[in-house]
């Protein structure tokens, strides 16, 4: 049995050989290396991460060596473009006899119609409907877009009609394709919607059978088609008073090409859905 007197001595020893494992004053060591060790130790890790940034970097160099600004290396992702409906909501409700209520739906078709301004259009061609606009690749990378003006849009434009028939309950929405470089769909495509309800509402296409013209084709990329504005179709609901203070739902597609309208996956694919409610 051990006696009292030895107690202190091995918590003493304990004591110290804990410390000793952070510094040990008789070796110099710590944390149980040497200086020369720790030293050896960083180096080692500085030159191996300095050679792993090294090689990240030579790769992401190689690479962007074999990217080009204007087209895009591979285009196969996506075949058929989206159905984009603006103003930007899928559910449009408002009380037509109070205009802040549909406020916010005419500033924001103004503001994206800017861009359809003659001042804007100017700078771009007068190009002959009906046929694809392809431009051959040359030194210079710029390509020239075709004209769409916001006056084609005729009762839709804002130009006419500055709340774009919200203020009478008979509101316009406008719908576009998304760009897709190189895309050039065959046959006449066209803006096609209907309205699930028992009987048919009537509706108003400009241009007029809601026809996107091939001379807008093919687009060439954001930065070799810098003026370049997407083709609109403009839709006027013709509701009545029998249709208001109903949540109507409509359902636009892209008709009369071989773009896809119908795949369960993905919704907007060709087409778009979208909720109309006018509160008298």
């Amino acid at each position: 049995m051990a006696s009292t007197e030895d107690k202190p001595a091995a918590n003493k020893e304990n004591t110290s050989s804990w410390k000793d494992s952070i510094y040990n004053p008789r070796t110099g060591e710590v944390l149980g290396r040497t200086a020369s060790s720790w030293a050896l130790i960083l180096l080692f890790y500085l030159v191996f991460y300095c050679f792993l940034a090294g090689m990240f970097a030579l790769t992401m160099w190689v690479m962007l060596l074999t990217l080009d600004d204007y087209v895009p290396r591979y285009r196969d992702r996506v075949p058929t473009p989206g159905l984009v409906i603006r103003p930007n909501s899928l559910d449009i409700s408002f009380n037509k006899s109070d205009p802040p209520k549909y406020a916010q739906y005419v500033q924001h078709l103004e503001t994206f119609l800017q861009r359809y301004n003659d001042s804007e259009q100017e700078r771009n061609e007068e190009c002959l409907a009906g046929e694809y606009f392809l431009q051959d690749d040359s030194d210079d990378m710029m390509k020239k877009a075709c004209r769409f003006k916001r006056a084609s849009l005729s009762l839709c434009s804002g130009l006419s009609d500055t709340n774009f028939g919200y203020h009478e309950g008979k509101p316009c929405v406008l719908l576009k394709l998304n760009r897709i470089i190189g895309l050039k769909p065959p046959g006449e495509p066209y803006i096609n919607c209907t309205v699930k309800k028992d009987h048919p509402i009537q509706m108003h296409y400009f241009p007029s059978g809601g026809r996107i013209d091939k001379m807008y084709f093919p687009y060439y990329g954001k930065k070799a088609h810098a003026t370049y504005a997407q083709p609109l179709v403009a839709v006027k609901l013709l509701l009545t008073k029998e249709d208001y203070n109903k949540e109507l739902s409509v359902e636009c597609r892209v008709e009369g090409s071989n773009l896809r309208n119908n795949d369960e996956r993905d919704k907007f694919l060709g087409r778009v859905n979208f909720r109309v409610k006018v509160v008298e």
